[in-house]
């Protein structure tokens, strides 16, 4: 089915199908076409400045410039000092880094930033009370998980009159639309076609879906998710009850296939003390929170003032929290579980992981166009957790190679270079941030599986450092496709995980 095709149904009216076909929204083409380009271009034009369609802007090109030709002048003039003063950098912002990172994740093990609804509290509250609710499915070639998250869906307790689901589809996706059909999913399901266009990312899809929304509150959920029967009314009665300032409550993510394999395994730890401690950690201390692909609700009339989500940003969930915080707005942490799949495969993973380091990337750069108005916005402490977590998670991955490859060139033939470059007031704060950064990380990992009562990843925990060279590599390839293709959104297989090895990961 083409653009000119689809709908929006007109007030007190459905769309006529025949038997078993999912209902279509159904759009003139003018307004198809007008709905396209606010969801490419509506941002851009809105606020240039948050806009990831250009990587580097005027001043950013002129700074790296700058840098570049003072590093190859210190370089041709004085080598070993140049080389110096470089590691010694480096090693203070790895210091500076861990020492974040255990500080965001003290504050989350208090766990004071975390809002809790009971269950009782939730299905106890009016559905009259309730607001609409819309949920955006952004699906691509997704055709052996959709209809197991339509019925994830169909499970959850929401009043269906006050519920929307509208799925994202791509114009040349066939078979997740044939799946759909075949799964015959409620009145409440409607299926989008949204026109194609480059880019090809989800943001884009969410934004042509954001148009059509008719909820006071909307989240996304991706294909291969498993969310909380009872998500959507708590995340409603919290935002109901909390500050007008609050507008987005971003739930737990966890992993159902931890035991499948030991990619699965660290990938489980570090989701673990991802969404346990380091976010609520991030809420404790003030600091913008980077939100998760899915199971963030966000009041619907934010968004649409915010200009939607950014179109090339291939992170753009994150890129949204960080927005939400430098428009005065706050995010919390809404104590309920989405299960999703583990990636399992490692060509899938890196795949993955290296989308997610390009678009850290991406809003880092973004949001340091203009630092100073950044730290007006969102004060020191903010921009402190803007570099240090959103920038240095990438940037870090991607130098350790280097740093891992002359520690063991140094341990196997201790080459006189390596002693010239590291002198004494550099070696010992680099060898303690090495030691004692590295142990505070496998400690976090530990203590999150402890209180998460998944005493079958000890071993993983423990063995996580040879996880940290997938993220480099991941990290690299990043760092080289920011430049050669930064809106390219590499697709993720999903569907690969085994029978027998489903299991709620954060419960």
């Amino acid at each position: 089915m083409t653009a000119g095709t689809l709908e929006r149904p007109r007030t007190g009216q459905v769309p006529p199908r025949a038997r078993n076909e999912p209902r279509l929204v159904d759009v003139p083409v003018e307004d198809a076409q007008r709905h396209l380009f606010e969801a490419v271009d509506g941002l851009r034009l809105l606020h240039p400045e948050y806009s990831a369609h250009t990587v580097l802007s005027r001043g950013q090109r002129r700074l790296a410039i700058a840098v570049g030709v003072l590093l190859l002048g210190g370089l041709i003039v004085a080598t070993v000092l140049t080389i110096q003063v470089c590691l010694g950098l480096i090693t203070f912002v790895y210091a500076a880094a861990v020492w974040y990172r255990w500080r965001c994740f003290r504050a989350g093990v208090q766990n004071q930033a975390v809002v809790r609804v009971s269950d009782d509290v939730a299905r106890a509250y009016p559905a009259a009370h309730l607001p609409r609710y819309t949920i955006l499915v952004p699906a691509y070639r997704e055709p052996e998980v959709i209809p197991t998250l339509l019925k994830n869906i169909a499970a959850m307790d929401y009043p269906r009159r006050k519920l929307e689901v509208l799925v994202l589809l791509e114009e040349d996706d066939d078979a997740t639309r044939e799946a759909i059909r075949r799964a015959r999913p409620a009145g409440y399901v409607r299926t989008v076609v949204v026109p194609a266009s480059e880019p090809k990312t989800k943001p884009k899809a969410c934004n042509y879906g954001l148009q059509l929304a008719t909820g006071d509150i909307l989240t996304i959920y991706d294909a291969e998710d498993r969310p909380d029967p009872l998500q959507l009314r708590k995340a409603a009665i919290a935002l109901a009850n909390l500050p007008d300032d609050v507008v987005c409550m971003q739930g737990l993510l966890g992993y159902r296939n931890a035991a499948q394999n030991r990619i699965t395994r660290w990938f489980t730890v570090e989701y673990l003390i991802w969404f346990t401690h380091f976010l609520p950690g991030l809420v404790a201390l003030g600091a913008p929170l980077p939100l998760g692909g899915t199971s963030n609700h966000v009041r619907t009339d934010t968004l649409r003032e915010l200009g939607g989500w950014d179109p090339f940003n291939v992170t753009e969930d994150a890129d949204l929290g960080i927005r939400l915080h430098r428009s005065g707005l706050r995010t919390m942490v809404l104590e309920s579980w989405t299960d999703e799949e583990a990636n399992s495969d490692f060509v899938n993973w890196v795949k993955q992981r290296s989308r997610w380091y390009k678009g850290y990337f991406q809003t880092w750069l973004v949001h340091m166009r203009q630092p100073r108005k950044t730290k007006q916005q969102i004060g020191w402490r903010g921009l402190i957790g803007l570099n240090l977590f959103v920038g240095g998670t990438p940037a870090l991955a991607a130098l350790n190679p280097w740093f891992w490859g002359m520690t063991l060139i140094w341990f196997v033939a201790k080459p006189h270079w390596i002693l010239a470059l590291f002198p004494a007031p550099l070696y010992f704060p680099a060898m303690a941030c090495w030691i004692f950064g590295n142990l505070a990380v496998i400690y976090m990992g530990i203590y999150s599986i402890r209180v998460a009562r998944r005493e079958d990843l000890v071993a993983s925990a423990i063995t996580v450092p040879a996880y940290w060279v997938m993220m480099s590599v991941a990290a690299i390839k990043a760092f080289v496709q920011l430049f050669q293709a930064p809106a390219f959104w590499e697709k993720t297989m999903h569907g690969l995980e085994r029978a027998g090895h489903r299991n709620g990961a954060g419960r």
